[in-house]
């Protein structure tokens, strides 16, 4: 995203231009980060794929800031599971469209936000998906799995359009984003100046997800793997090729287990992983995704969807850094760490 181009899609014919109510609604966030930031949030429509528990905590942060537009796509029914990290959703939801029981829900956090809905399959297939990508400023794919990632990726990439996918199995989750060539504004602590230094423009090339999977770790130290939590990454990329071998099913029994430690024991091994620091996948932490994957967790949900809401906003408002490029969270420790995958 160019700092010199306004967030706005091609279908806005001239950007939107804060009001004084808005200014005094987000007046705390335009102290924070700026009345031009808060202006290409303002004109930035966003296409959310999947309406689980972590793009309900990430529609809710991305509403609650005062983008332009938000465009939901999601054809399944509230199901009871869903209740628990959905909080848009009630018990007398069940049986209707996700979308349509959240979306005047979502409008009431903030009516100065259109938001959109689309339940239609054959929306995100073919060309149909590159027309609807065409039409906004930012894709958020949640809860899906790699191959369709892969290829929304592609469509995205096509498109110039930055992409971000989320997601969560049970204690894990995961954030990875594709800002093609993205430029934002840094402040320059080098500088001599009293205030502390001046700000600079800093471009960042990111690396298509396909590329992302492809990366080594070799001449990464001991001490610096460890700290990257391999086990994190390594479960996480064996979840994606278990259910792409499975057709978009993930490991719900014990017999799994077996499986789904040699997929993540070759992952690691190609990757070139430092053997000193991380020699295999450990069991138990196999034994603990297997029990957990198909599940949804609120506060894990609420982790994840909550960093990748605010790292959306860094990148329309272009003030600071974003994430490069792959961010895992464990739940079982509470930790998590970004690890640059095939990013110079």
């Amino acid at each position: 995203m160019s700092l010199d181009e306004p967030a706005t899609s091609k279908s806005a014919a001239v950007p939107v231009e804060i009001t004084e109510d808005e200014a005094a609604l987000y007046d705390r966030q335009i102290r924070l980060w700026g009345l031009e930031a808060q202006q290409r949030m303002r004109n930035a429509t966003i296409l959310v794929v999947n309406f689980r528990g972590v793009a309900t905590e990430t529609i809710k942060n991305i509403v609650l800031a005062g983008i332009g537009k938000l465009i939901i796509w999601d054809c399944e029914d509230v199901a009871a599971e869903d209740l628990g990290a959905g909080f848009f959703f009630r018990d007398e939801d069940v049986g209707k469209k996700r979308v349509d029981a959240a979306k005047a829900r979502i409008e009431s956090l903030n009516p100065l936000v259109a938001v959109e809905t689309m339940t239609s399959r054959s929306a995100l297939e073919g060309e149909g998906f590159d027309a609807v990508v065409q039409g906004v400023d930012l894709v958020c794919i949640t809860d899906s799995d790699r191959d369709f990632l892969i290829r929304a990726n592609d469509v995205c990439r096509r498109s110039r359009k930055p992409l971000y996918a989320g997601g969560t199995y049970g204690l894990l989750g995961y954030i990875f984003c594709d800002l093609l060539e993205h430029e934002y504004i840094a402040s320059d602590r080098s500088g001599a100046k009293r205030d502390g230094g001046k700000d600079v423009r800093v471009t960042v090339s990111y690396s298509p997800l396909r590329e992302a999977l492809e990366h080594r770790w070799s001449g990464v130290t001991r001490r610096q793997t460890k700290s990257l939590n391999p086990a994190a990454v390594f479960i996480i990329l064996a979840l994606w090729e278990f259910q792409s071998v499975h057709q978009g099913h993930l490991p719900d029994d014990s017999i799994y287990v077996d499986e789904l430690e040699t997929v993540s024991n070759t992952l690691i091994a190609r990757a070139d992983v430092n053997k000193d620091a991380f020699p295999a996948m450990p069991r138990e932490v196999v034994e603990t995704a297997v029990t957990t994957a198909t599940h949804e967790f609120a506060s894990v949900c609420a982790v994840v969807g909550g960093m990748l809401a605010q790292d959306i906003l860094k990148a329309l408002g272009v003030r600071e850094a974003p994430l490069a490029n792959f961010f895992t969270f464990d739940g079982n420790t509470g930790s998590g760490n970004v690890v640059r995958m095939s990013m110079t």
